[in-house]
């Protein structure tokens, strides 16, 4: 099934790929694989949230706005590609948890992602993957996404 099907049938739509916030592109092609920028969780083009997991921000709630930056790095991903059916699958995900220094919970928040790419691009969406926890993110943001994707054939 197509990942476009996949995502309608989950109820989903792409957002508008958020401006970068500073100087580069949301994603780019090289060869094969598409690479994309950061990708906070924005909303209609306003953050979620801000704060530490673990402090201000809950598990749960990263964990959602993990999945948020994930459709966003989508839709990046899928503009630079010509179109979500133009992505076979992801190879490699990176996610950033900006994390309360007793929170641990990185890859659980990170399971939030992960799954909303396997639910949209099926087999193909079972990737590789690191969970970080860092200090700060830009924007004061919960969670940063980066993924690569793999082109389709054409």
């Amino acid at each position: 099934m197509r990942a476009s099907m996949r995502l309608a049938e989950l109820g989903l739509s792409l957002p508008a790929v958020p401006t970068p916030v500073a100087a580069y592109v949301p994603a780019k092609v090289s060869g094969t694989q598409v690479f994309t920028a950061g990708q906070l969780p924005f909303v209609d083009g306003v953050l979620a949230a801000t704060g530490k997991v673990g402090a201000e921000v809950s598990p749960e709630q990263a964990t959602d706005l993990a999945r948020t930056a994930a459709l966003n790095a989508i839709a990046a991903a899928a503009a630079a590609a010509g179109g979500i059916d133009r992505l076979a699958g992801v190879l490699k995900l990176v996610v950033f948890v900006a994390s309360d220094p007793s929170f641990t919970g990185q890859p659980a928040v990170a399971n939030g992602a992960s799954l909303l790419l396997q639910q949209v691009f099926g087999e193909a969406g079972v990737h590789a993957r690191s969970a970080v926890g860092v200090t700060v993110l830009p924007l004061d943001a919960p969670v940063e996404i980066e993924l690569i994707a793999e082109l389709a054939e054409s």
